[in-house]
């Protein structure tokens, strides 16, 4: 016949917090507020985490950068604003693709038109300031311009990125 013992645990071997009866009202509060503050701040501490541990090991937080695509009429266009997001760190760099052909839906009639596309490299934070830079210097009546995180690449790439833009 089995005792007792082989079915509780003795109470040198039990795991887990100290019973409400042990704990003082002082300490009673102190550990519901280290639970609450642990349950409460652990998405600010893993995002911080997170970020001090790339820094770090100079790894690359996905969507930290995008890739923002911006068409235009010419090259003069193009270089222009290319020149003048690259001058106002909006960007660190800007490739000019030419001779590209849009085929497109404008007032209601299939459009096509020889165009130039601006491939421009930035932080995903800059993004709303670049579209607002390019609104307001570009030709046409409504601007292209369309962004994507960029998930990976070449780690000194998108440090030099990080480095040129600023946040």
């Amino acid at each position: 016949m089995l005792d007792k013992r082989h079915w509780t645990l003795s109470e040198d071997m039990r795991i887990g917090l100290p019973s409400a009866d042990t704990l003082q009202g002082g300490s009673l509060k102190a550990l519901v507020v280290t639970v609450l503050l642990g349950v409460f701040m652990f998405q600010l501490l893993r995002s911080v985490g997170l970020r001090a541990f790339s820094m770090a090991s100079e790894t690359y937080t996905s969507g930290t950068h995008s890739a923002a695509f911006v068409t235009c009429p010419n090259d003069t266009v193009a270089k222009e604003l290319a020149r003048g997001i690259v001058e106002k760190k909006l960007a660190a760099c800007v490739n000019i693709v030419p001779a590209i052909t849009s085929v497109y839906e404008w007032q209601g009639k299939i459009e096509e038109d020889s165009e130039v596309l601006l491939m421009i490299k930035t932080r995903s934070s800059k993004v709303p300031a670049l579209a607002e830079y390019v609104r307001s210097n570009h030709p046409y009546e409504v601007a292209e311009v369309i962004s994507l995180p960029i998930d990976q690449g070449n780690p000194p790439y998108l440090k030099w990125i990080g480095d040129i833009v600023p946040e």
